[in-house]
């Protein structure tokens, strides 16, 4: 069974372009975001811990799809629903499913879908060697286990 969290957004009147459809870059920055969340609620700690208890400095993305379905404006309420539908050697795979509740619809009515969107992320930490950046790293077994 695939663990899901929700995260919550409602879009600002600032978040909208002129014609006040929701601009589509505040979407990634929601998504990022409910990724973050999504560890947060699974109970990993934060990324300054986890660099000292297991060296992993974070989860950056390497590849994102995203189809948009539907728009969003000021005053909608959307969910983000986030699960890991795959993990690999060093990278994972999350999905996420944005919906919008539909005003005045009846109990049991099924939100509108806005958009879905699937990112590839990697374990990431520091360099061994004195040159910067970052490496790819095995998915640590205790994260995995928190958010299975």
């Amino acid at each position: 069974m695939t663990k899901i969290v929700n995260y919550t957004v409602p879009v600002e009147f600032g978040d909208c372009d002129p014609a006040a459809i929701v601009w589509y870059p505040n979407f990634s920055r929601w998504i990022d975001a409910a990724s973050r969340n999504f560890f947060t609620q699974c109970g990993v700690p934060r990324w300054e811990e986890t660099a000292r208890t297991l060296g992993i400095i974070g989860t950056p993305l390497v590849d994102i799809h995203s189809k948009f379905i539907k728009t969003a404006s000021y005053g909608d309420v959307l969910d983000i629903a986030v699960s890991i539908t795959e993990w690999r050697n060093k990278s994972f795979v999350q999905n996420f499913r944005v919906t919008r509740k539909i005003p005045g619809s009846p109990a049991g009515t099924a939100p509108d879908l806005i958009m879905e969107c699937e990112e590839v992320r990697i374990f990431a930490a520091r360099r061994e060697d004195a040159k910067p950046g970052i490496r790819a790293v095995p998915a640590p077994d205790a994260i995995r286990h928190l958010c299975e």
